[in-house]
């Protein structure tokens, strides 16, 4: 991963998943936003930066491009990403919700055999506090420090930044890896890059009900993460049998346990294998800090 000020970062698109106010927020803060993509304004400047038809006219003009932020229409996501793919970016953000399911399917096999990484779909994207903002987190929740947050949630990730700022905690790297039904980089991938992180001492895990992904790091967390995690799952009181946003369909595939993508089976998969988990979002700092002092 190249997640540093010096890092050359595109937008591809401009559409209602992205403002001005936040392509604004990440110059401000020093992410080194180079262009945009929106085929048909080639030549336009919009927010500030240049715009081109194709992004092989960027990498012509610009030189590599380190990581490419998506916010096109969900069914031009796999297209944009494609094309970014091809022309050898190996760090996708995916900001835009509702890619179709197979679109993600294809696109994650072209990914996996290219090495790249997606995050998203329906991320606000990554931000390591003090250096780079590459999405739509609001940055005056977070300051530098030592405490990873992994999170299927976008504006969760923003409280439980806040609720660790406020208690002088500050953050290494903080990502939402989406929450639509399929998404590109899992828990599992994200808690090997924390674990691995030499800035990051104690990671936060956010869950929501829907899909297994949560049950899987558990797992993982076990067998492979020697850091200390802290986990908080919402939608604990959730009716059985609904939907959490798009993250709910998979918890209705025929043949499932009764049980399968609840925040009860969340809870107990975390349990078993001793990772705290926070009731509420204000008592994660009291939990990171028990494990790191």
């Amino acid at each position: 991963m190249n997640l540093t000020p010096d890092s050359k970062v595109l937008i591809q698109g401009f559409c209602e998943f992205i403002s001005g106010t936040h392509i604004a927020q990440m110059k401000a803060y020093g992410t080194n936003l180079v262009a945009g993509v929106n085929p048909g304004c080639g030549g336009q400047q919009l927010n500030d930066l240049p715009v081109f038809d194709l992004v092989e006219e960027v990498i012509a003009e610009f030189g590599a491009i380190d990581t490419t932020i998506i916010c096109v229409h969900p069914f031009q996501v796999l297209d944009a990403a494609l094309e970014a793919i091809a022309s050898n970016i190996g760090q996708i953000i995916i900001i835009t919700a509702g890619v179709p399911p197979l679109d993600m399917v294809q696109l994650l096999r072209k990914a996996e055999a290219c090495e790249t990484l997606v995050v998203g779909p329906n991320s606000p994207g990554i931000i390591v506090p003090g250096k780079i903002l590459l999405g739509t987190h609001p940055s005056e929740f977070y300051t530098p420090g030592p405490v990873g947050i992994v999170s299927r949630s976008s504006t969760l990730t923003y409280e439980v930044a806040l609720e660790l700022t406020k208690a002088n905690l500050g953050q290494s790297i903080s990502v939402s890896i989406g929450s639509d039904a399929i998404v590109g980089s899992s828990f599992l991938q994200w808690l090997q890059i924390l674990d691995e992180d030499e800035t990051t001492q104690a990671i936060v895990l956010v869950g929501q009900p829907g899909g297994g992904s949560e049950e899987a790091a558990a797992r993982y967390i076990a067998e492979a993460i020697d850091k200390p995690v802290i986990a908080y799952i919402a939608g604990r009181q959730a009716p059985p049998g609904k939907s959490w946003r798009q993250t709910g369909t998979l918890a209705t595939v025929v043949g499932r346990d009764s049980n399968f993508g609840t925040a009860q089976s969340k809870l107990a998969a975390l349990k078993k294998v001793h990772v705290p988990v926070a009731e509420r979002p204000s008592q994660i700092p009291e939990l990171v800090r028990k494990r790191i002092n």
